[in-house]
């Protein structure tokens, strides 16, 4: 019979910010012995990236700089 080992997220933390412009929600907690963090757009609430790292701030500041890649390539359009 096999053993099943069941993950629970620690110490999660969620926060608003602007980035390059866009409001963005930002999601971190510890799993596993690893912290992860995930990035999304506030309003319609897509997720832009996902970082992971030894300490909350090396997982949020790997999810942020994939979120400031794709967000500068996102083109805006102006208001009619």
């Amino acid at each position: 019979m096999q053993s099943k080992t069941f993950l629970r997220a620690e110490g999660y933390r969620r926060r608003r910010e602007r980035l390059g412009g866009w409001d963005i929600g930002i999601a971190s907690y510890k799993l596993g012995g690893r912290y992860r963090c995930e990035v999304e757009t506030f309003s319609p609430g897509a997720r832009l990236a996902r970082g992971e790292g030894a300490t909350r701030d090396e997982a949020e500041a790997d999810a942020l700089n994939k979120a400031r890649e794709m967000l500068a390539k996102t083109r805006v359009y102006p208001a009619r």
